[in-house]
């Protein structure tokens, strides 16, 4: 360029945006030493805005596609500028272009645990974390209470910002959901639907849309997780634990007859070593309970006397079939026994 050429401006025919990155959300076209030509041309890509501001004020719009620059196309900037018959020579104007796609898998977490109150475990402190989604979707609206006067605006200048957001969303969402610390897994689906309309009010204001939210999990403190592994090991263990159990009372009947001690020290023993408590307790005692009955009615009967002589036979058989039948007491069948023997001529 020659020293006569230097200084001057440059008449720019085409105004377009080619985004290589991946979280660039506004980018603001380099202007210096340039001016826009009359009806030069201005390529907006899909998932692509552009933003014309003059001297700070917010003009012309436009959408995906091929737009010429001239006073139609242009009829805020035309007024701001007071163009009213339309203009001839290039002009200035800074045109930020925004990027309205969708920003995916987006972190957020609680730094310190939140605390909640849970009718099974009192107060408990939780963790959490997941991923959400975000989208401009007004353009003037992000640019003005978000970008300002920022040439280059990435998604790691808000995400912090939307993070804290997010926590203290989550934190009122958790007491609103009222959700018991056991049934909070079943429930990440309706808890994130919530979380997501808490934070749509505050994400209008900056122009933006949360289009998707998700809780990835909730943690328990240690000791409390560790208490849930207890029960959930002891509910898996009773019914293997209950069958083990009348296996070992079953078995242990026989084997208690034959022992100097009876049946009751046996089921003692056997209550004590297995360490099983009230329920092995309650089951043997029954079973205890069973065989001594039937012991007494054993050596209640072994103590009737047998037949006498054939003199005494008839008289004593129709006796004992006379308290068999439970038509006489105890009390009669003795006296009339007695009065037999007597009769008989023989002692009781």
């Amino acid at each position: 360029m020659s020293i006569l050429g230097w200084g001057k401006a440059q008449f720019l025919d085409v105004i377009e945006w080619l985004d290589d990155s991946n979280d660039t959300m506004a980018w603001r076209f380099p202007m210096r030493g340039q001016e826009i030509q009359n009806g030069g041309k201005l390529v907006v890509r899909e998932s692509q805005e552009a933003v014309f501001v003059n001297e700070g004020q917010f003009a012309d719009c436009f959408r995906p596609g091929t737009h010429t620059l001239n006073t139609k196309n242009l009829p805020i900037l035309a007024t701001l500028k007071g163009w009213k018959y339309g203009f001839e020579s290039p002009f200035k104007s800074d045109v930020y272009f925004l990027n309205t796609k969708l920003f995916n898998d987006l972190g957020w977490g609680t730094p310190n645990p939140i605390m909640m109150r849970d009718a099974d475990f009192g107060m408990l402190r939780v963790r959490a974390f997941g991923i959400y989604s975000i989208r401009v979707v007004d353009s003037k609206n992000f640019l003005k209470n978000v970008v300002g006067t920022s040439g280059l605006f990435t998604v790691a200048d808000i995400q912090d910002q939307l993070r804290k957001s997010i926590v203290t969303r989550f934190a009122d969402a958790l007491g609103e959901a009222r959700i018991p610390a056991l049934d909070l897994a079943a429930q990440y689906n309706d808890l994130s639907d919530l979380l997501r309309q808490k934070m749509d009010p505050e994400f209008q204001t900056m122009g933006l849309e949360c289009a998707k939210f998700f809780i990835e999990n909730i943690s328990l403190p240690p000791e409390v997780e560790a208490m849930l592994d207890k029960r959930t090991n002891v509910g898996i263990m009773a019914p293997v634990m209950g069958a083990f159990t009348q296996m070992q009372v079953a078995e242990s009947i026989p084997k208690a007859a034959e022992n100097p001690g009876g049946l009751a020290g046996a089921g003692m023993g056997l209550g004590v070593g297995l360490g099983i408590g009230n329920i092995v307790a309650g089951q043997l005692g029954q079973a205890i309970g069973a065989q001594q009955q039937g012991a007494q009615q054993t050596q209640q009967t072994q103590q009737i006397p047998q037949a006498p002589a054939k003199s005494l036979k008839e008289e004593l058989t129709d006796l004992k079939d006379l308290f068999d039948s439970q038509l006489i007491t105890q009390a009669e069948f003795d006296a009339q026994r007695q009065a037999i023997m007597q009769k008989h001529g023989m002692g009781v």
